[in-house]
């Protein structure tokens, strides 16, 4: 029987439901085979890494502007949508040549592979489940649309046999009548009306002493192709149990080389340089404003990864190499039993706009950056390090800026506790003044030292500048922008940064009026922002507009010209707007 035979034009909504039910199974699918093989090799994960890789600048500004923190799941449930859209397109296709729907779903599948092969840390095997998937989507199209259109030859739609009622025999009563053909058994058979000879659905007749049953459905015409509705939704609702058990058995399988139990494991070691305790007054304590010290769970994450890499770190190892005398390489427990340092550190992001929350401060351990490097030997003329993550990312550092004496480090622990896996489990970089894009590396596994004129790190070419030191800023906590508050004595609070050089004053003005000097927090050095407070404001009702500027340790004010956070961060005086009542 030719499956690719012209179907009907009708039930348009059934076609689609046949591509999105056949799309599902075929991603369920591959999040199974997934799930075996490489959970980075998802078909939406890879398509979705490759979107990201693509993504100019300012959309990638958009996006962390308009979602936030969110926008990684934004992009995958975007792809989900727009997969969904072009699975109904294929359905539609398919209702009239399945072979141009089937064809659609391995292209697609193609695209996913290719997606998947092309990553940095990708092995031939990630093609597989792409592939997988769009032909288990094909086979289901297929399926489904037999289902519910079913093609057939003239008189024989359903070949399934059907038994009719059992009829008592009648006896014979002579040995002639029982010779006899069967035309001849009874007398009215030379009466029976013509149309008695078409083949009627549920009979039978006997042929040489065998009992022969005719097919229990015959049509012609526009019967051929009618819709079999209770066909199609017992065949949907077999799709979507593929597609659900596929992708929570790829789920479920992929959670198996979560590494949280070897992070519970981790006994940190006490720093041989401890940093000093933190100074009475580093905490303002007022409501609303930020605590000096950020929680792990509140830390901000901007990265390019969709999946979370899970990193063992009783197989991880850094290598260093390149431009160096004596190439090195260490393991976790390598990297333990060095002398380590803590650090209060305070990370920005370089698409934090003005007032931005990707901002946090921690206090991280870790192994001082510089030493190893010495034990490296850098060679002269080499001013970048190219580090890696376990993902196939890349950052530029300037060597300099690592080797002039900051708390640039290895990092293994923050806030007390083992790196969470999503801030980089086992070991991370931790650069401070520099934004993170050029000195944060998550998942860390390589650094070669090299010169920025020969290489060029993950966002450079994307229109990022090749080094980023970060820009003096601040920000306005309390009162919210937008909010509504009551009239009176009220507090204006914030914090202000500007890493490795420290922050010396703070000003705050209303309505355009004169600037103020605002309060300003201990610090335990020039690391960490610095929390500000304005506590006597008189609140009087009507809308006012708030600014506030700060002064870095250099003498340094922030320029009122607003610029955008691409290429090197962004500038300008954070202002909100409250109404008071």
């Amino acid at each position: 029987m030719n499956t690719n035979q012209t179907r009907p034009r009708g039930h348009a909504w059934a076609a689609a439901l046949v591509g999105v039910v056949a799309g599902a199974a075929g991603l369920g699918i591959g999040e199974l085979v997934a799930g075996l093989l490489n959970p980075k090799s998802s078909p939406i994960v890879a398509v979705g890494d490759a979107a990201v890789d693509q993504t100019p600048a300012a959309l990638k500004d958009w996006a962390i502007r308009t979602f936030g923190t969110s926008d990684k799941a934004v992009l995958l449930s975007g792809i989900v949508i727009v997969l969904t859209l072009i699975a109904a397109g294929l359905g539609l296709l398919a209702r009239r040549r399945v072979g141009f729907g089937t064809t659609g779903l391995m292209l697609f599948g193609v695209v996913g592979a290719a997606a998947a092969i092309t990553r940095p840390d990708s092995g031939s095997l990630d093609a597989l489940p792409s592939l997988i998937g769009a032909g288990a989507g094909a086979w289901t199209l297929s399926i489904l649309a037999r289902r519910a259109w079913p093609l057939v030859e003239p008189g024989y739609e359903d070949l399934h046999t059907h038994r009719p009622p059992k009829t008592t025999p009648q006896p014979s009563t002579t040995p002639e009548a029982s010779a006899a053909p069967a035309s001849s058994t009874a007398p009215a058979s030379s009466t029976a009306p013509a149309s008695s000879a078409t083949p009627q659905p549920s009979t039978k007749a006997s042929v040489a002493g065998d009992v022969v049953h005719r097919p229990a459905v015959m049509r012609s015409g526009a019967q051929l192709h009618e819709f079999d509705r209770r066909g199609l939704l017992t065949g949907v609702a077999a799709g979507v149990v593929i597609a659900g058990v596929g992708g929570l058995a790829g789920r479920g399988l992929a959670g198996r080389l979560s590494v949280d139990t070897e992070r519970a494991r981790i006994a940190l070691p006490k720093p041989v340089k401890p940093a000093k305790a933190l100074p009475a007054g580093v905490d303002l304590r007022l409501k609303d404003l930020p605590p000096f010290t950020t929680p792990n769970r509140d830390f901000y994450r901007i990265d390019t990864a969709l999946v979370i890499p899970q990193v063992d770190p009783k197989t991880w190892k850094l290598t260093i190499h390149g431009m160096v005398d004596r190439p090195v390489e260490l393991t976790f427990a390598d990297l333990l039993k060095r002398p380590l340092m803590e650090a209060d550190v305070t990370l920005t992001c370089v698409s934090n706009d003005v007032g931005g929350p990707y901002i946090g401060n921690a206090r991280w351990l870790g192994a001082h950056l510089a030493d190893v490097l010495r034990e490296a030997g850098i060679r002269s003329g080499a001013d970048m390090l190219l580090s890696t993550s376990a993902d196939g990312w890349t950052c530029g550092t300037p060597v300099d800026v690592v080797m002039d004496g900051r708390d640039a480090m290895l990092a293994v622990a923050m806030n007390g506790e083992a790196l969470p896996v999503s801030h980089g489990f086992p070991v991370r970089q931790v650069v401070p003044g520099l934004y993170g894009y050029v000195s944060a590396t998550k998942w860390v596994t390589d650094i070669k030292v090299t010169r920025f004129d020969q290489d060029e790190a993950y966002w450079t070419p994307r229109g990022w500048a090749p080094k980023g030191p970060i820009k003096t800023g601040s920000r306005i906590d309390v009162p919210r922008g937008g909010s509504t508050i009551s009239a009176g004595r009220t507090a204006i609070a914030g914090v202000a940064w500007a890493q490795h050089r420290g922050i010396d004053a703070v000003e705050v003005r209303v309505d355009k009026g004169p600037w103020r000097q605002a309060r300003l927090a201990e610090v335990p050095g020039p690391d960490t922002w610095r929390q500000w407070a304005v506590d006597d404001w008189q609140a009087t009702p009507g809308r006012h507009t708030i600014e506030v500027r700060a002064t870095d340790a250099t003498g340094q004010t922030q320029t009122a010209d607003y610029a955008p956070p691409t290429p090197d961060g962004s500038s300008g005086w954070h202002s909100i707007l409250v109404v008071v009542k």
